[in-house]
């Protein structure tokens, strides 16, 4: 089957690279009739979506900000500042600290009557082995060991690999470009109240990929099914608002994930590889569709194999990105140490002042919080999707993890974009006109000014940043069609085969209309998303309760 999903791919690919050689000043044309038919059908949704709200002469706030805030404000204080509390636990979940419990249960092993007595408990294969030897001798709630053991392993990829696969879709070209445009227009101080709305998006991620571990839906051959639309529709108990979320959010996740999670990707960054490569010398010019084809097909092949498979590249790749980023970043801060101490007093003295570039201390705070929120997607739902395949018996135990995910994309890496903007000289109001692909080359340019060969690696991160992106996004897409129409081979490839058409037409064609919608209805999932996990906050609180608990009785027990 993945064989003629790839032949499939490419002959349909090959028709539209023949179509547009052979018509390519007809299809420019065509391209943009369609573009402007389709931004006149869908303009309201977008405008709706992305309605700012006047505040003052100079400032003017997107609506859908204040739900996204709000909303993480609140489950801040509700989960009494989870977002600080749960960090180090977090941390040692991913670092498999808690797997025996997981796998197990806690009660099975450390209650009263536990089936861990007596051996090493730090050490899972000792345990593991102790099962297997006296499965026909261990008996719990009626099932022998071994067969709990089967029972508890739903889910398909572990905590890192969840991680990294909802790391992929949110660090990806909104931490080069978005942060370089936000700095530009509220100044230094938007990286402080950057970094505060990524704190606060800690919480909404918990909350959100607790929901979806706890409602997922397990099929006969072990694949998970998770994500907003179940929890919205289970957790609210089938009810009509249930089912009206979940099919609200499916719906604009599918669109979101053939737009900004694919076209608006790839067309980024085959821009700035022809950029790079010459512009209009390179040997890219007027040959996008061939970068396109490339990517589809190595896009096609990773996500044919479902979540294990894109978990398997993305626990590789991000750790990649996210390092090799992070450390030019740092190679900039020690080059230019001196200059450290005055780029912390610009950002705190900007974030407060009463006067500023747009406005003062409110406009400088809105493209914060606008830059972290459209980076993180806290809120949105989306990353619960992946989270939701991750093996455990304790939901919260995802939700913790995938708090660290915010902290990651906007404290992390974000601010360092920041800083070497800041340390570079690179904050400009001028460059606050500029689009993605300039924006990118703006940051590419605040690197080189300290390592000059560092373009090329922005260059090739770039690309990986795109296709990382694209295929977690290809994930999300998939599991929203299966919720509309059925979990079955055919409707899976139907949906991948258009994804990877997608990936060409991205690099081909500049449909702004089109990637414009798709951008909207990813701020769009925010609505339904945001009203069920307030809704079903209880249910998280009980789930965290469940698992400190559990924790709290492995803790007991090594300590006797």
């Amino acid at each position: 089957m993945k064989k003629l999903l790839l032949t499939l791919s490419s002959f349909l690919i090959s028709i539209i690279v023949t179509a547009q050689e052979t018509q390519a000043p007809e299809a420019v044309g065509l391209d943009q009739k369609i573009d402007q038919i389709f931004g006149d059908a869908t303009g309201w949704f977008v405008n709706f979506i992305f309605y700012q709200i006047p505040f003052t002469d100079n400032i003017q706030i997107y609506w859908v900000l204040f739900p996204l805030i709000l909303g993480a404000g609140f489950f801040t204080i509700y989960f009494k500042f989870i977002n600080f509390t749960g960090i180090w636990t977090a941390i040692k979940v991913v670092r498999g600290k808690y797997e025996d419990i997981e796998k197990y249960g806690a009660k099975n092993l450390y209650g009263e009557e536990g089936i861990a007595a007596g051996i090493d408990m730090n050490k899972v294969d000792d345990l593991d082995k102790h099962l297997t030897d006296n499965k026909d001798e261990i008996v719990i709630d009626g099932d022998i060991a071994d067969t709990i053991r089967d029972e508890s392993s739903d889910g398909e990829v572990s905590h890192f690999q969840a991680l990294t696969a909802a790391l992929s879709a949110t660090v990806g070209l909104g931490n080069i470009a978005g942060v370089a445009i936000a700095v530009s227009i509220g100044g230094a101080g938007a990286t402080f109240w950057m970094i505060v709305a990524g704190l606060l998006g800690m919480a909404s991620k918990f909350v959100e990929c607790t929901l979806g571990v706890k409602y997922r839906d397990v099929g006969p051959d072990g694949t998970i099914f998770g994500g907003p639309m179940y929890y919205l529709n289970k957790g609210l108990k089938n009810k009509p608002l249930g089912k009206i979320l979940a099919g609200a959010f499916a719906v604009m996740c599918i669109g979101g994930s053939f737009g900004g999670g694919n076209m608006f990707q790839v067309n980024q960054a085959v821009q700035l590889f022809e950029n790079m490569t010459g512009g209009t010398e390179s040997f890219l010019y007027g040959y996008r569709w061939v970068f396109g084809v490339i990517m589809s097909i190595l896009v096609g092949i990773v996500i044919i194999g479902g979540i294990k498979s894109i978990a398997k590249v993305t626990d590789k790749i991000v750790p990649f990105m996210v390092v090799i980023y992070v450390g030019a970043s740092l190679f900039v801060l020690i080059a230019r140490y001196d200059m450290i101490g005055a780029a912390f007093s610009e950002i705190i003295e900007g974030a407060f002042a009463p006067v500023g570039i747009v406005g003062g201390a409110v406009g400088v705070l809105i493209q914060g919080f606008r830059r972290a929120a459209f980076s993180n997607e806290a809120g949105v739902g989306s990353a619960s999707i992946a989270h939701s395949a991750v093996r455990t018996k304790y939901p919260a135990s995802e939700g913790l993890v995938a708090l660290l995910e915010p902290f990651i994309d906007t404290v992390l890496v974000c601010t360092m974009t920041a800083l070497v903007l800041i340390i570079t000289g690179n904050v400009d109001p001028s460059n606050a006109s500029l689009n993605d692909a300039e924006a990118i080359l703006l940051t590419s340019s605040a690197f080189e000014s300290v390592i000059s060969w560092f373009p090329y690696v922005l260059t090739v991160a770039v690309v990986l940043f795109a296709f990382s992106t694209q295929i977690s996004w290809s994930y999300y897409g998939y599991q929203s069609w299966a919720y509309l129409f059925g979990r079955n081979k055919r409707t899976e490839y139907t949906y991948k085969i258009i994804f990877c058409l997608f990936v060409v037409v991205g690099a081909s064609a500049s449909l702004s209309s089109v990637i414009g919608f798709s951008d909207a209805m990813i701020f769009g999932m925010m609505v339904p998303n945001m009203i069920g996990i307030v809704l079903l906050a209880p249910k998280v609180k009980g789930e965290l309760k469940k698992y400190m608990d559990a924790i709290k009785l492995k803790r007991d027990a090594l300590q006797d």
